[in-house]
């Protein structure tokens, strides 16, 4: 037995050192062992000190208690009853006083290896500039050095409690203190000890009073956070009284020790349970009640001031531009004339609903996909700055046969990005690609294509061989080429060597994979890459940051070498919830909305702040998995203090190309907890926001099942007050319980495109008012308007027949034509198992008026009496050209996808043809109620074959990815098929 417990516990061992050498390994590869060498010598410093002094009090107190105990106890039942308990003992007694304190102190050592954090915080803190209104201390010390020393007050008086708890156990144990029986029940080392145990304890009570004097400042309240009235004249001037009691109690108890009398301590510890219930307690809510309550909005107002103006400093509120908008609801002819830049940037592809359609015209094989959540982008085409839907066909690997083989060794990465215009589509409906195909072309020009990093990559892939050998890696499908695919062998530096027997053994085990060991793919030249989300490596490097629930694509230059490649930049947060006066937000609650990724709860995110700032813009190469940190936001001290404690891994803002610069942005998740706060604190009047009554909300997304926030938009457009229109992220406020549109809210994210500086504008907040006498329809009234809209609803219900089901896009507000304007693209998809959503109208409203047309441009021109005075970005469509050049799907022509066209294109027609009759019937015009009769028969003719097309195409996959026979030789599209005939995957 003795045998088998030694090799397990050096089996446990080695598979624990195994999982710390590999990821110091991995740290290593990617440039911050700093990090991970910081982290452990802090949690390690905090693990001894902490363990130290936990074990070293109850071993210390142990030995007191045991060495001073009487050498002769008087003979009671009680007595003789413990007498048998310490012969028992006996024998365990020097086990008991080293295993104890050592259990202890490894437990107590792990929970303060934990703060970490907070430790490296306080030590390395920096000044905020910027003092609190009540003590006039710098932030610094409430967000720094407080939680420190709560931790440390904490810790010590947990340590004092199982300190006494023992030396207490130990002495009756010993008959040093005797609960019945004649004479004295204590001796006097006992009590000495006891009472200065005792001292202690409440020394740390009163430090713990004297502390919260500073932390009710950022205390959560039942309406507002920070210290109030009562707040300050009475629970404050409490806590000191409360502190210097407490003092004179820990006093009387080290009199006690000496002099052995309890009466004195015990008085005092009385008055001090009586002067925390009156003082703490009852004092208060006199004050609250008699002088607060009847006078409540005068007295509060100073107090409520600190917590509007702190607020809005901790979110970055305070720079914000508000100004009152005079919202029209009348439309007249050329009325977005002034706007016409804004209006042919309007984004009509909804990146949440057109990723099956990228998927069924891009995706070129099963083992390949898109993300459901599509991003959007700017890019530069023919000197224009274009709003971009962009996505990376990334690896599905449900698709491909499993093997260790093909899981590990072949299928190790995704091929290319897929870009789409945003303002325009094809006459079809498809979107127009500028940059499609496998290989990839088009107006991005060459790049390296390969994405080796990324949201979907698998677990681990073992890439690389030695120069010469026949590469085994897939690569991308390629028709001309012998197996039908051409083959790639990893050139980069992505991930720690596993070339040599040591490091295979140690992942082998990390893994719980024998082939690293075997296969002859592990060459010497091989290396591993895992870690492998983009979000998950920004987090391992930088685990003092918040991240952004989302990482996004784009094809630039990061070096100024003039090489493009595909990165995935991740915006990065310093938060804290200690910011004196400020409000706290639920992050996770501020941040949900119908885009919320299900991913970001992998990530660890606070549960509360109280202070944000997007400091970080972090760069994660997809060919290469380096990760590079730029300092966004240098004068923030949160990120000054992390930078001290690692000072070589941010990049300064000087060091990013002005390619890269062109293609960051304002982050999402950060908008989202503004906007949500400014629907209060755009109240900056304590009187006025005391009241409540112009408080606002965000409106639900109207077209979601459920009742969730309608998502912010990216989309280019000129405020009120801009010289021209920028990239930017916006949404809009409605009257708590109304939909009527109360306020409209937009934040420049154009970032600029010169090297290392930052567009001036960027990031500054415009909020619209609308007058409080004007109803302007929110989103909701909005979309209840194209519901109900005969017309409209009569044309949607037609192209709804014939198994195809429409699709509302998101319902954009745009503040232009001296308005607001809404525009929503409707698409139309099948609905079997194969999935092409097209867009085949947009709906557009303008006040009352409601246009419903094939294209942006048409409906626009309908609202604004038949010239809206500006073109829209899908003006310039040809009828008789209704396909795009740029738009190929790369592998072929999909034939599930062309019947799924004349599908919508059928019933598009039988909806025309249907309004004609109609109007013919109403004008007695039958001969031209007979010609639409019979277009009507020979579009539900049409629509009927294209469907049983459908229907006889399908193979039963309903997952959406295009998987109906897409390899060209008349199979199912099994993802083995295109396997390497040396690989051993299966065919």
């Amino acid at each position: 037995m003795p045998t088998l417990f030694v090799v397990a516990g050096v089996v446990i061992a080695f598979f624990v050192f195994s999982r710390f050498w590999t990821e110091w390994l991995w740290y290593s590869q990617v440039g911050y062992s700093d990090v991970l060498r910081t982290e452990w010598l802090s949690r390690g410093a905090l693990f001894l000190l902490g363990g130290a002094v936990m074990a070293g009090a109850i071993w210390l107190n142990l030995r007191l208690a045991y060495r001073h105990r009487p050498m002769y106890v008087p003979t009671t039942p009680q007595q003789q009853d413990l007498d048998r308990y310490r012969e028992a003992f006996e024998p365990l007694r020097r086990v008991v006083f080293v295993a104890g304190p050592l259990v202890a102190g490894f437990f107590a050592g792990s929970a303060a290896s934990t703060q970490w954090q907070t430790m490296l915080m306080a030590l390395n803190g920096e000044t905020f500039g910027q003092a609190d209104p009540i003590h006039g201390i710098d932030v610094s010390f409430y967000v720094f050095t407080l939680p420190f020393l709560r931790f440390v007050l904490s810790f010590l008086m947990t340590v004092t409690f199982f300190s006494a708890a023992v030396a207490v156990f130990t002495h009756y144990l010993y008959g040093g203190l005797q609960i019945a029986g004649p004479g004295q029940r204590i001796s006097r080392a006992a009590r000495v000890h006891v009472a200065v145990l005792a001292g202690i304890f409440v020394l740390f009570i009163a430090a713990n009073y004297w502390l919260d004097r500073y932390s009710m400042l950022s205390t959560s309240g039942d309406r507002w956070d920070g210290a109030f009235y009562t707040d300050v004249n009475a629970v404050l001037p409490a806590r000191a009284i409360l502190a210097v009691i407490g003092v004179l109690v820990a006093v009387l108890f080290f009199y006690a020790g000496a002099r052995g009398t309890w009466r004195l301590p015990a008085i005092g510890v009385s008055l001090m349970v009586v002067s925390g219930i009156l003082a703490a307690g009852v004092y208060p809510a006199i004050v609250q009640a008699v002088r607060v309550n009847p006078n409540a909005q005068g007295r509060e107002a100073p107090y409520l001031q600190h917590n509007i103006d702190a607020t809005r400093v901790a979110y970055g509120l305070d720079g914000i531009e508000t100004e009152p908008y005079e919202a029209r609801t009348d439309a007249e002819a050329g009325q977005l004339r002034e706007d016409a830049e804004s209006t042919a940037s309007i984004r009509l592809l909804d990146p949440s609903i057109v990723s099956p359609t990228f998927r069924q015209l891009q995706q070129n094989r099963p083992y390949y996909t898109f993300t459901d959540q599509l991003s959007v982008d700017r890019y530069e085409i023919d000197g224009e700055l274009q709003d971009t839907v962009i996505a990376v066909r990334e690896l599905n690997m449900a698709q491909v046969e499993s093997n260790w083989v093909n899981e590990h060794t072949v299928y190790t990465h995704g091929y290319g990005v897929v870009a789409a215009y945003g303002n325009r589509v094809n006459l079809d409906g498809r979107p127009t690609f500028f940059q499609s195909g496998i290989p990839t072309t088009g107006v991005l020009g060459e790049y390296e294509p390969r994405i080796y990093f990324g949201p979907n990559a698998p677990d681990y892939s073992i890439v690389g061989a030695p120069e010469g050998t026949t590469p085994w890696e897939l690569d991308y499908p390629d028709d001309d080429a012998p197996n039908g695919q051409q083959n790639y062998t990893y050139s980069g530096d992505g991930g720690p060597s596993v070339g040599n027997l040591w490091n295979q053994l140690l992942f082998a085990a990390r893994f719980g994979s024998e082939q690293i060991l075997f296969s002859d793919r592990v060459t010497s030249e091989s290396q591993i890459l895992f870690h492998r989300d983009p979000l998950e490596r920004v987090a391992r490097v930088a685990p003092y940051l918040t991240l952004e629930s989302k990482a996004y694509p784009a094809v630039v230059d990061t070096d100024g070498d003039g090489v493009r490649e595909v990165v995935w930049v991740v915006d990065a947060y310093t938060t804290s919830d200690h910011y004196p006066y400020a409000e706290h937000q639920t992050f996770a609650s501020a941040t949900t909305d119908t885009f919320t990724d299900a991913r970001a709860s992998e990530f660890a995110i606070p549960d509360t702040i109280n202070y944000i700032r997007n400091s970080v813009k972090a760069v994660v190469n997809a060919y290469t998995g380096e990760v590079t940190l730029y300092a966004w936001d240098p004068e923030d001290p949160v990120l000054q203090t992390w930078q001290n404690v690692f000072p070589s891994t941010l990049a300064p803002i000087s060091e990013i190309t002005g390619d890269l610069m062109g293609h960051l942005r304002y982050p999402e998740d950060m908008f989202k907890v503004q906007r949500e706060l400014l629907t209060r604190y755009h109240v900056t009047d304590a009187a006025t926001f005391f009241s409540g009554g112009d408080f606002w909300t965000v409106p639900n997304d109207p077209v979601a099942s459920t009742d969730v926030a309608q998502p912010p938009y990216y989309l280019t457009l000129q405020m009120p007050g801009q010289e021209a229109p920028s990239f930017s992220l916006s949404s809009s406020f409605i009257i708590s319980g109304r939909e009527v549109l109360t306020g409209f809210l937009a934040v420049n994210s154009e970032t600029g495109s010169s090297p290392g500086e930052v567009d001036p504008d960027y990031g500054t907040l415009r909020l619209l008012e609308l007058p409080r006498d004007l109803t302007v329809p929110g989103p909701g009234q909005v979309q209840n308007n194209f519901n109900s809209n005969a017309e409209v609803a009569e044309q949607l219900n037609i192209i709804a027949q014939g198994d195809s089901r429409v699709l509302r896009g998101n319902l954009l507000t745009l503040p232009v034509g001296g308005g607001v304007l809404y525009v929503q693209p409707v698409y139309v998809q099948s609905s079997g198992t194969t999935t092409l959503p097209l867009l085949r109208r947009v709906l557009v409203a303008f006040g009352d008026s409601v246009g419903y047309a094939a294209t942006l441009d048409e409906a626009l021109n309908q609202v604004f009496g038949g010239d809206s005075g500006a073109d829209a970005g899908d003006a310039d469509v040809d009828p008789e050209d209704p396909t795009d050049p740029g738009s190929g799907t790369g592998d072929g022509d999909d034939p599930a996808a062309d019947a799924q066209q004349r599908l919508s294109d059928a019933l598009a027609d039988a909806a025309q043809a249907l309004a004609d009759s109609e109007a013919a019937l109403a004008d007695g015009d039958w001969a031209a109620y007979g010609e639409a009769q019979q277009r009507l028969q020979t579009a539900l003719e049409e629509a009927l074959a294209a469907e049983a097309e459908i229907s006889g195409e399908t193979t039963g996959d309903d997952t959406g990815d295009g998987t109906t026979d897409d390899t060209g030789d008349g199979t199912t599209g099994d993802a083995g098929t295109d396997a390497p005939a040396d690989d051993g995957a299966e065919g």
